[in-house]
C-alpha cells in the first residue's frame, strides 16, 4: 500500500462530515495531531441538522446500516459508539407499499421476512428468499475485505482468489437478472434491487455485486440513533475532541500553500494552519480546485441521479407509514430511464418517506410529527439545471404533495407547519458536482481501482476521503473512506471490519 511521503505528525482534515470525522479518529488513534476545519457551525457535513420551531430535521442520510464500521472509528481512540449514542434497531427495516395496494414489511430477521414473503407472494417465493439471503451473505463476505475495505494502488490487486469467488457468485452479471434467479415476483424484485439507485445505476445495468447494498439493508439490519442521524457525527466529533483533535468551525478553506509537491499550510478565510499532511473531504471538484490539479481520465466522470427532499413538520401523521416507507409507483424501468438517460422528472415516482418521530418523538414538538420525503431526480448534467430549479421548485413541491395525497396521505399539505425543500440547485450551491449529493455513479469504470483514487499525483502529502473516492457512496462506505485515508497517512493497515451483526428482532415500528 502506497503511503504519503515525508513527515505526517500534524494532519489537517478539511471537512467535519462522516468521512473527515472517521479519518480524524483513526489518525488520532495512530498518534497524529489532528486539526479539523469545517465551513459550517458544527460537525455533520452532508449529515447535518436544521432546527425550525422545535422540528429537528436531519438534512442528509436517514438510513443507518453497518454501525460496526462507526464503532471501529471510536475504538481507534479507546471510545465506543454505543457508549455515546443509543442505537435503536428498526423492525421492520422498511415498509414497502406498491401501486396495486399491496404492501410488505421488510424484516432483517430471516424467519420474520420469510413469513412476510410467503404472505405476499406464496411459499415458492419464500423458499427463493431463503436462497437469496444466503447468496447476499456470501456476496458480502467475499467483497468486504478485498474489494470494499481496501486501498487500491493498481487494478492488478484485483487478481486474487476472491475475484474468482465473486465471479462464481455471479457478481459480474446484472443485478436485476441475478435477483430474478431467486425470486420472480416483481414487487419483491424491487425490494431487493432498488438499492442500486444509491450507486447511481439502474438495476438492469448495475453489477450484481452491488446487491451487497441490499445485504446491508435487508440482512445486516437498519438502525436509528436516538436524537436523529445527526447524533452520529455529533458523537464522533465529541470523541475526537476528547482525544485531542482541534476543531475550527465556521471557516472556509480558500487555498492550500505549497512548497513544490508538498502542502505546507491550509489557509482559511480566518487563519493559516501549518501542517505536515492534509485529508480533503469536500466533493471532488472542490478538492481538485484546492489542489490545483485534476486527474486525467479517459472518460468523463458520470454522476449519480440527484434528489429533491421535502422536510415537513406536521400536526398529524398517517396510518400505514413505518419509520421508513418506500412508496413504489407503477413504473419501474421507465423511471430509471428518466433518472439516468432522458433527464426527465419522474412521471410515476417511487418515493422514500421517513418518519423519524415514529421512533424518537423528541425530534418534533409534543403531538407533532416529522416527515422526510425523498424523490430521486436527474442530476443537472442531464436534467434541469440550477437556474431551472429555482422556478421548478415550488411547482414540484406541490406535485409531490398531490401525489402523496393520492397515495393515502390525505390532507398532508394542510398539515404542514414547518418545511424545508432541498433541490439540485441547493446541492450545487453546496459544491456538489452535477447537483447531486451522491457523487460519481458506480459504473464499472468508476468502481474499485477505477474509481478516483484517494492519492493525488503531483502532491505527496494529501489524501482524499468521502463518497467521490474509494470505496464510494453511502454511510458505511464513507466511514470506510475515512479509515482508508488515515491508513494512507500512517502506513498502518486498518483493522478489518467484524462480521456484520443482524439487528435483534423487536417490536415493529
Amino acid at each position: 500500500m502506497k503511503t504519503l511521503k515525508g513527515p505526517t505528525d500534524h494532519v489537517v482534515v478539511v471537512g467535519a462530515g462522516l468521512a473527515g470525522l472517521s479519518a480524524a479518529l483513526h489518525l488520532l488513534g495512530a498518534g497524529r495531531r489532528v486539526t479539523v476545519v469545517e465551513r459550517d457551525a458544527g460537525p455533520g457535513g452532508r449529515a447535518g441538522r436544521t432546527v425550525r420551531n422545535g422540528y429537528h430535521m436531519d438534512t442528509g442520510p436517514t438510513v443507518l446500516t453497518m454501525p460496526d464500521l462507526a464503532e471501529e472509528a471510536f475504538a481507534a481512540v479507546g471510545d465506543t459508539l454505543r457508549g455515546r449514542v443509543e442505537l435503536l434497531p428498526l423492525h421492520p427495516a422498511y415498509r414497502a407499499r406498491f401501486a396495486d395496494g399491496s404492501a410488505i414489511d421488510v424484516h432483517t430477521g430471516a424467519a420474520a421476512m420469510e413469513a412476510e414473503v410467503e404472505r405476499l407472494a406464496g411459499a415458492r417465493e419464500a423458499l427463493g428468499y431463503r436462497r437469496l439471503r444466503a447468496w447476499l451473505e456470501e456476496l458480502y463476505r467475499v467483497q468486504i475485505r478485498r474489494f470494499i475495505d481496501a486501498n487500491f494502488d493498481s487494478p492488478l490487486q484485483l487478481l486474487h482468489p476472491d475475484l474468482a469467488r465473486l465471479a462464481a457468485l455471479g457478481g459480474f452479471g446484472r443485478l436485476d437478472t441475478r435477483i430474478g434467479r431467486f425470486i420472480s415476483d416483481e414487487r419483491l424484485r424491487r425490494v431487493f434491487s432498488f438499492q442500486a439507485l444509491y450507486a447511481g445505476v439502474p438495476p438492469a445495468r448495475a453489477l450484481a455485486a452491488y446487491a451487497v447494498i441490499a445485504y446491508m439493508d435487508t440482512v445486516a439490519g437498519v438502525f436509528f440513533p436516538r436524537g436523529g442521524m445527526y447524533a452520529l457525527p455529533r458523537a464522533m466529533a465529541d470523541a475526537a475532541a476528547d482525544a485531542g483533535a482541534a476543531f475550527h468551525y465556521g471557516q472556509n478553506v480558500v487555498r492550500l500553500e505549497r512548497a513544490g509537491e508538498r502542502i505546507t499550510a491550509v489557509v482559511t478565510d480566518q487563519e493559516r494552519l501549518p501542517c505536515d499532511a492534509v485529508v480533503l473531504t469536500p466533493d471532488l471538484p472542490v478538492a481538485y480546485r484546492l489542489l490545483g490539479h485534476r486527474p486525467r481520465r479517459p472518460l468523463r466522470l458520470r454522476h449519480s441521479p440527484s434528489a429533491v427532499i421535502l422536510h415537513a413538520g406536521t400536526d398529524r401523521t398517517w396510518p400505514g407509514l413505518g419509520h421508513h416507507t418506500i412508496s413504489f409507483g407503477s413504473a419501474w424501468k421507465s423511471t430509471f430511464r428518466e433518472l439516468t438517460r432522458t433527464g426527465r422528472l419522474m412521471t410515476d415516482p417511487s418515493l422514500l418517506i421517513t418518519r423519524p418521530t415514529a421512533t424518537d418523538p423528541s425530534l418534533a414538538p409534543p403531538g407533532r410529527h416529522l416527515h422526510y420525503i425523498l424523490a430521486p431526480c436527474p442530476n443537472t448534467d442531464i436534467g434541469p439545471g440550477r437556474r431551472d430549479w429555482r422556478e421548478l421548485a415550488p411547482r414540484y413541491r406541490d406535485s409531490l404533495l398531490t401525489e402523496l395525497e393520492r397515495r393515502g396521505l390525505t390532507g398532508i399539505g394542510a398539515a404542514i407547519e414547518e418545511e424545508c425543500l432541498v433541490t439540485p440547485a441547493d446541492w450545487t450551491a453546496q459544491g456538489h458536482a452535477a447537483g447531486t449529493p451522491f457523487s460519481a455513479a458506480h459504473t464499472f469504470p468508476q468502481t474499485g481501482p477505477f474509481r478516483p483514487r484517494n492519492l493525488v499525483r503531483g502532491t505527496e502529502n494529501a489524501v482524499l476521503a468521502g463518497c467521490g473516492t474509494t470505496p464510494g457512496v453511502g454511510v458505511p462506505t464513507v466511514l470506510i473512506s475515512g479509515k482508508l485515508a488515515a491508513a494512507r497517512v500512517t502506513g498502518l493497515r486498518p483493522p478489518r471490519p467484524a462480521p456484520a451483526r443482524t439487528a435483534p428482532e423487536g417490536t415493529p415500528a
